[in-house]
């Protein structure tokens, strides 16, 4: 905002003296803060750097030219203007202009006469009047940003802004240095994304907006509520004018406010379809209004095929009975999303601690299968991590939907064990494990597996054994010896020895395919833990 030190020396009241620049051409880019009149020698100790230094002279020592020229120099003066006439008539001795030349200080000389109130009042308007161009610039900005911010514009559009706004090439990058989005400015947007992730892991800055004079690039961090999660970066081959970084800094407001509304608007809706699920699914007493609300939705209930879905993701194994919350939610976000690109109305939340629940809300006239290849395609490509997506029987009435949601839950933990390559799975599917699957809490059941592999178990905990796999291997080869001990990487004889083992363990005959079917029944029971 600050006019340099040319645009200064080519103001008329400054022209009308005559000016001649005799040294430090260099530096007539440098920005002029203020003017200063001063005629002493030690006058460096009262700047603050960026002031034009007006003078005629008369008290500065014929002997230390050079060092009150060197002592202004260091403290960021802009340049020197001397008055001819009163200590010099013709031209400044030549230790100031060699000084002056070797630190790119501008030195000017006056041959006439000049009124220097006239020259501070001249620059002090042009400063003026550049900080008020700066006030209404970022005026503007904020009107302009803000307008976007409410109106909920997407990161594209804040970043077409700052472009159109600056002129500069601006991108949006993770704190992982992962670039979001970018916008070009016009220029090659190959050669401003030319390996991005090296060249910005290089540039740090330490304050939350700053200048990187190496890289060029205007930084600010993006973020809310103690949570930043990325940079803006403006290239700016020269330091950055005040009204660029109020852009920088409203853009990366724009962009923080978008995500924390996107994020909390997603939740919402996720809680929403959360509370009716609980309801069709009993957990909860069911609202009068609850197919209004529904409907209110997007997703009508009435005289629809309804389709309950559960979706899990397959890292909850043995021993983690549990999936983390955020797995969960981003997970139900990925569901949500495959039905909005389906078209599909659905209902989608998460109700317990191991799946994703979701109620397919379908026309009449329209195929469910085809919907449900459809849905079941996108949440595979959509969600971050591998899942099982199960389905219950298709109904026509909100009483029914319990059975279908819950049907759709108990055949996903029972495929959890075996996912296979399926899209989706049905009760069909899962057939003798499925049926164990829902009998797994009682305790008759699970008396029976232990009765049937106890002393087996406890062999291998007390030994270090692996009789049990190698028994899991002969039931899930249908009793055949051969295959299964390829399936154990054994050769057949030890193998065969290995089952002689098994059975005078727990004293049955393998040879016997009753014995066979309730150890693999056992083994079933027992892989689904408690």
């Amino acid at each position: 905002m600050y006019p340099t030190v040319a645009e200064v020396v080519a103001l008329p009241v400054i022209r009308q003296g005559k000016p001649r620049l005799v040294a430090g051409s260099a530096g007539l880019s440098r920005r002029v803060r203020w003017v200063h009149v001063a005629e002493i020698a030690d006058i460096a100790p009262l700047l603050r750097g960026g002031e034009l230094v007006l003078t005629t002279g008369v008290m500065l020592p014929e002997s230390g030219l050079a060092r009150y020229v060197e002592e202004l120099a260091a403290v960021g003066c802009a340049g020197l203007v001397v008055e001819l006439g009163r200590r010099w008539r013709d031209d400044v001795p030549a230790a100031l202009v060699t000084e002056a030349e070797r630190h790119g200080l501008p030195l000017v000389t006056l041959s006439e006469e000049t009124k220097y109130v006239a020259v501070t009042e001249a620059v002090v308007g042009l400063i003026v009047d550049a900080q008020l161009a700066e006030l209404r610039a970022a005026e503007q900005v904020h009107e302009t940003f803000t307008a976007l911010t409410v109106a909920g514009a997407e990161p594209a559009e804040v970043l077409r802004e700052v472009a159109r706004t600056s002129g500069l090439p601006v991108v949006l990058e993770t704190l992982g240095h992962d670039v979001l989005a970018y916008d070009a400015a016009g220029h090659d947007p190959v050669t401003l994304l030319d390996d991005w992730a090296a060249r910005s892991r290089s540039v740090t800055v330490s304050e939350r907006t700053a200048y990187h004079q190496t890289s060029g690039w205007l930084i600010t961090i993006v973020g809310a509520r103690g949570a930043d999660w990325g940079r803006l970066v403006m290239v700016s081959p020269e330091p950055p004018p005040h009204r660029h970084v109020v852009v920088a800094e409203r853009a990366a407001s724009a962009l923080a406010v978008h995500r924390l509304v996107a994020r909390d608007r997603e939740s919402l809706e996720r809680q929403t379809h959360r509370t009716l699920l609980a309801q069709l699914l009993g957990q909860s007493p069911q609202s009068p209004d609850l197919g209004a609300r529904a409907a209110a939705l997007g997703v009508p209930l009435e005289r629809r095929q309804l389709i309950g879905v559960a979706v899990r993701p397959v890292s909850v194994l043995h021993g983690q009975t549990l999936a983390t919350q955020e797995v969960l939610r981003d997970l139900a976000e990925a569901t949500a999303l495959a039905g909005r690109r389906v078209t599909v109305a659905a209902l989608v939340g998460v109700v317990d601690d191991t799946s994703v629940r979701a109620l397919l809300s379908v026309p009449i006239t329209v195929g469910v299968e085809g919907v449900l290849r459809k849905v079941a395609r996108e949440i595979h490509r959509t969600a971050a991590s591998t899942v099982v997506i199960a389905v219950g029987t298709t109904v026509t009435s909100t009483t029914d939907v319990r059975r279908s949601l819950g049907e759709a839950a108990h055949v996903a933990g029972a495929a959890l064990r075996a996912p296979g390559s399926q899209l989706y799975h049905r009760l069909d599917d899962v057939r003798l494990r499925g049926l164990l699957h829902l009998l797994r809490e009682d305790e008759r059941v699970r008396a029976f597996a232990d009765r049937e592999l106890g002393p087996l178990l406890a062999r291998d905990n007390a030994q270090g054994s692996r009789l049990v796999e190698l028994l899991r291997c002969l039931c899930e080869n249908g009793g055949n010896k051969s295959a299964a001990a390829s399936a154990a990487h054994l050769s057949r004889t030890a193998y065969y020895q290995q089952l002689n083992r098994i059975e005078q363990v727990l004293g049955v005959s393998l040879e016997d395919p009753e014995s066979v079917l309730s150890l693999y029944v056992a083994l079933l029971v027992h892989e689904m833990g408690p």
